[in-house]
Formats: C-alpha cells, sequence, structure tokens
C-alpha cells in the first residue's frame, strides 16, 4: 500500500491535486498509518514479567502482525516473537548486599540497554514491573524522545510512594493489573489504564488439568497428596526460605509427599544442595499444574500467591530478609503496610496467613501447615474467600485489552 501511495502521487500529479483534501486523501494516509512498522522495545527482569509480558507481546502481534519487538526479558518473551538482548537472569538482584556486589554487571546492563534502545529507536518503551531498572530506563528513554507506557504498575502502593513523582515525570501511560490501584494513583493525581489481570490469562492458557494419578504418574511421583513448597525465583528467596519449608513440612511427610517447583532461571544444583537429606521431589517448568493437584502451598511472597487464588490452592505466604523483626516493625508502623500478598491486598483482609520476617520461622509454618491439612473449617474460610478474589478480578483478557490500548494510544500520536 505504501509503494501505492507514492506511486499514486507522485506518477498522477494533476489527479492527486485534484482529490487534495477529499476523502480520498484521508483513507489513503490512514492505510499507510496501518502499514508503518510498529516497533516495541520490553523491559522484563524476572520470572513472573516474562509470562506476562510474552502474553502482551503475543497479543500485540495478533493485533498488529508487523510488529518487531525488542527487548529484555526471558525466554517466554522470545518464544513469543521478541528479539532478546538480554536474559533477566543476569539482572536479578535483590537486597541491598547482593546488589552493591554487583554494581558494575547492573551498570554494565543499564549502559547495553540505553545504547541498544536508541540503536532500536522504538516507537514505545513498554516497562514490566521491575521499578529499580525501569524507573531509571523510563527516564532515560523520555529525554531522548520515546514514549514509555508502563504494564504492571510498581508495587508503590506498598512501599516507595515518593515513586509516583517518577512516574508522573516519566511515564506517559500506566496500564494497571489490580483492581484497587485506579482508586490509589487517583489519589496522588495520576491517571491509568486498567486492564484486568494477567495471571487470569496465563491460568486460561494452561493445559487442561490432568487427574492426580495422570499427573504422578507422569512426573514419577509417588501415590501420596502432596504439599508443594515454592520458595521463590531469586537465589537470595530460596537460599533463606526453602530450608524453614522443609524443615517445617517434613514433619507431614508420613502422610504427604513433598514437592517443589523449581524456578526456570536457577539451576538445578541449587535445590540439590538444600534438599540434601530430605524426602522431596523436584518438579520443573509445571508450577500451576503442582498448585492444582496439591492440599497446600508454602510459597514465596509474589505473583505465585495470586496465582495460587486463582486456582483455589490452599496457601501459607512466607517471606524473610536480613534484619527481620526490625524491618516487619518498619512495614508496618512506617509504611503502613497491611498485607504483602496479592490476595490479601484484593480482598483487603488477611485471607491467607502471612508469615512474614521473623514470624517465618518453622515452628510457624509447621503450625499452619497442620491447620490447613487438618482443620476443615478452616481450610473451607480460605477456599471460600477465593471466589470473592475470582468475583473482583473479573474476567480474563487482560493481554489482549492492554495490546488494544497501546496500539490505539500509539496511532493517536502519529
Amino acid at each position: 500500500m505504501y509503494l501505492f501511495y507514492e506511486w499514486y502521487t507522485y506518477g498522477f500529479p494533476d489527479f492527486w491535486s485534484y482529490f487534495c483534501g477529499s476523502v480520498l486523501r484521508k483513507e489513503l494516509r490512514d492505510s499507510v498509518l496501518i502499514c508503518e512498522t510498529m516497533k516495541y522495545y520490553f523491559i522484563a527482569g524476572e520470572a513472573s514479567g516474562d509470562l506476562h509480558a510474552s502474553n502482551l507481546i503475543e497479543a500485540l502481534k495478533k493485533q498488529d502482525a508487523e510488529a518487531d519487538v525488542r527487548g529484555f526479558g526471558g525466554e517466554l518473551m522470545e518464544a513469543a516473537g521478541m528479539s532478546l538482548v538480554k536474559h533477566y537472569r543476569e539482572m536479578a538482584f535483590m537486597g541491598f548486599i547482593p546488589v552493591l556486589l554487583n554494581l558494575r554487571t547492573i551498570k554494565r546492563n543499564f549502559k547495553t540497554c540505553e545504547a541498544d534502545l536508541l540503536s532500536f529507536k522504538p516507537d514505545v518503551l513498554v516497562l514490566v514491573d521491575y521499578p529499580g531498572f525501569n524507573l531509571r530506563m523510563a527516564e532515560f528513554a523520555q529525554k531522548h524522545g520515546i514514549r514509555v507506557y508502563y504494564y504492571i504498575s510498581p508495587k508503590i502502593w506498598a512501599w516507595k510512594k515518593h515513586r509516583i513523582k517518577q512516574i508522573k515525570a516519566h511515564v506517559d501511560e500506566m496500564f494497571t493489573i489490580l483492581p484497587f490501584e485506579t482508586d490509589f494513583y487517583k489519589e496522588l493525581g495520576y491517571s491509568v489504564n486498567y486492564v484486568g489481570n494477567p495471571v487470569l490469562d496465563a491460568v486460561v492458557k494452561r493445559p487442561a488439568k490432568p487427574d492426580f494419578d495422570t499427573f504422578i504418574a507422569e512426573n514419577n511421583l509417588p501415590s501420596k497428596p502432596i504439599v508443594a513448597l515454592l520458595p521463590g525465583s531469586r537465589l537470595q528467596e530460596i537460599n533463606s526460605l526453602l530450608p524453614r519449608m522443609l524443615e517445617a513440612a517434613s514433619a507431614f511427610s508420613e502422610d504427604y509427599q513433598l514437592v517443589i517447583t523449581a524456578a526456570p532461571n536457577v539451576e538445578l544444583s541449587v535445590y540439590e544442595k538444600l534438599t540434601d537429606g530430605y524426602a522431596v521431589r523436584l518438579v520443573e517448568n509445571q508450577t500451576y499444574e503442582v498448585l492444582q493437584q496439591a492440599k497446600v502451598a508454602v510459597l514465596a511472597s509474589g505473583t505465585v500467591s495470586l496465582e495460587a487464588g486463582i486456582l483455589r490452592c490452599p496457601q501459607i505466604v512466607c517471606y524473610r530478609m536480613a534484619g527481620g523483626a526490625f524491618f516487619f516493625w518498619i512495614g508496618q508502623n512506617v509504611l503502613n503496610i497491611s498485607w504483602v500478598s496479592l490476595v490479601n491486598l484484593i480482598l483487603k483482609k488477611e485471607a491467607v496467613r502471612e508469615l512474614l520476617q521473623h514470624r517465618c520461622s518453622v515452628t510457624n509454618i509447621r503450625q499452619e501447615l497442620g491447620r490447613l491439612l487438618n482443620e476443615s473449617t478452616y481450610r473451607k474460610r480460605q477456599l471460600n474467600d477465593y471466589e470473592e478474589l475470582h468475583r473482583q478480578l473479573g474476567e480474563a483478557g487482560a493481554s489482549e485489552r492492554a495490546a488494544a490500548m497501546i496500539i490505539e494510544k500509539l496511532n493517536e500520536k502519529k
């Protein structure tokens, strides 16, 4: 169509002049716009971001067949059609000490991203959560005339509320995924686009649920009900949480089997070292399948809590980092954080038990496991809360809605 437009314009100047200002001219101009290749640059810095960004990329390519996508992320984004510049496993540093020890690598990642962004010259930079890295890239992109869209808001409603200044200054459009974020940002004088939660999309896309016998046969597991252990996707989380989870859950190993879901970016040797001496099985790339089959999941705070809720798996949320009791006090009394799990934040109550910092002890995990496994009324209360969670989240389709909004807003700026 673009070649036709050129030929039409310069091959028949008199005819073109006749139609100047007419409807035909508008239609031709619109046709050129539609046929232009749109360029998108994505940045996701962890496993959950890779998953949700991959679904968004897939939706973008369905609605914009010529979309050219490049960026930082993971194998899921690459499989969806993105040219992968750097894998998120080279970027996942959490906590003061790990960040300090890897400052040179982090600085190199910024430089690589900045140079590649300027070379690619995208129509838009699409940032996916991961605020420490992404908000700096937002500022850089805007200084160089690149539009900035943010998909999956940084959790500034939980901590670092001051980041709203960076968001207002450097983010052109925010696409949020949690129902309460719209009101939160409105109170801060910033308008957002609520698209629904992409976790629903990921769950809907999963393969049909296998029955228990098929699942254990395919994974060479014994015929015992499952207690799932999901200690996170970062090395610091795994090293801190998994030993406590194992020791607590092993008290139930006579009647239940312990199954760990391995994070895709973590070497299996990490798990093998930590599980030495325990009767435990390791399953790769089957988080949803394990959650569907488990009686209870003991998991690290994060997106997986919401995934467990959507899949209706009873859960215990754990988190622990250096500074235990002190940081817990700071969170409750200075930052005014009532809950950290997405299930509780959405429902605005403690629907699932949170064992954070100094409360994340072997004794407390074991006690909560016992209640969820043995007290039917207690277990049923959590399952009933999951039904309300489903009601509030609404229907799947967040990726498609976000893609449509992104394309529409980009075309408005042409």
